[in-house]
């Protein structure tokens, strides 16, 4: 090794020794809680950082699971024809609303109703002659063969008027539930099939949310949980009450699926928009929440600063629940400390400080 080298590598370790030695004093330096006992000179004053501040209390805090879900029709069903036809006659007005039962369309049953005329008219004769076979059997001039041949082939005769009316409801396009119907994508004269959607029905009220809960709250979404949710351009808040949640997490993303019913009186939302949901998981009570803004990190702490005596103080604290705007502090601060709200990263401990605004608790601002 060189001796240039040498004098290095001792150097080195010289200035390490010295770092880890004064190491404390530094630290202590940065971090002292000892505030000048004096209030600061005129000239301090001048000099001093103008900050914000209010007194704190304490307050009720809710931890709030926020998610975006999406609304859904109670019932949605795409209509069409049982069986195939051309369409005679088209009932309903499109974006109207519909009645359970309503006859919405109808495709041609003349085939059908000639058949269930024929048959129909087969019915007189064939009773007669169940009479007078029963008749008959009576005085034993007739056999118990006889007689149920003539009643079969009535009971068959029935059964054939039945089979063809119900092929003739099968004709008719009714609507399975009271609902809005949507637009028109056929016309009168076109040929149906099954597989002919003929309009689309919904049904407006109630509406459903579906929504994805994180793995972590998952516990806390049970049937009858309460919720609030927002949609765009609608200052209005509206509740709502999860009745459903899925039985299992999605192992793709850990999310669980819940689903809520809101009663949307008078239809006033429409299904497919986006809605912002809020749900209240636990309230904490009588807890101290400052501003997020007015707590920082340094040296793997978080710290906060209060004002005293004229000089912002230094405290280390313990943040417990956070929120969009606040974040709770378990120890560290204390109902009635002055907290520093403003130009937090500007202050250092004992540094002279202005109050520009002090909020007070009970006061409106």
């Amino acid at each position: 090794m060189s001796r240039k080298v040498k004098f290095i590598t001792i150097g080195a370790i010289v200035l390490l020794i010295a770092g880890m030695a004064l190491y404390p004093v530094v630290k202590k330096w940065l971090t002292s809680d000892e505030i000048p006992s004096a209030p600061p000179t005129e000239r301090q004053q001048r000099n001093a950082l103008h900050v914000n501040a209010e007194i704190l209390e304490h307050q009720s805090l809710d931890e709030v699971f926020r998610a975006t879900g999406l609304l859904i029709p109670d019932e949605e069903v795409d209509l069409a024809f049982e069986t195939s036809g051309k369409i005679t006659n088209i009932y309903f007005q499109e974006g109207t609303h519909v009645k359970k039962g309503d006859l919405l369309a109808k495709v041609n049953d003349k085939p059908l109703q000639a058949e269930l005329k024929k048959l129909e008219a087969q019915v007189p004769l064939a009773q007669d002659r169940v009479k007078r076979q029963e008749t008959l059997l009576a005085r034993d001039a007739v056999s118990q063969e006889s007689y149920e041949s003539v009643a079969t082939d009535l009971e068959t005769l029935m059964a054939d008027i039945e089979l063809v009316k119900a092929r003739i409801a099968q004709t008719e396009l009714r609507a399975p539930f009271d609902g809005m119907i949507g637009l028109r994508l056929v016309s009168e004269g076109a040929y149906a099939s099954p597989t002919t959607i003929i309009t689309r029905l919904t049904k407006m009220a109630p509406l459903k949310i579906d929504f994805s809960v994180n793995e972590s709250q998952a516990n806390f979404i049970n049937p009858g949980t309460q919720l609030t949710f927002t949609v765009d351009n609608d200052r209005n808040v509206y509740r709502a009450t999860v009745y459903a949640v899925e039985s299992r997490l999605d192992q793709n993303t850990l999310t669980l699926m819940a689903r809520a019913l809101f009663d949307n009186p008078g239809g006033r939302l429409r299904p497919g928009h986006s809605a912002s949901v809020e749900v209240n998981l636990k309230r904490f009570e009588s807890t101290i929440a400052i501003p997020s803004l007015s707590t920082v990190a340094e040296y793997g702490r978080d710290i906060a600063y209060v004002y005293e005596n004229g000089y912002a103080k230094q405290v280390e604290i313990t943040k417990g629940l956070r929120t969009e705007t606040s974040v709770q502090v378990t120890s560290g601060l204390y109902p009635g400390d002055t907290l520093i709200t403003t130009g937090v990263m500007q202050l250092r401990n004992g540094m002279p400080v202005v109050l520009t605004d002090l909020k007070e608790p009970g006061r409106e601002y």
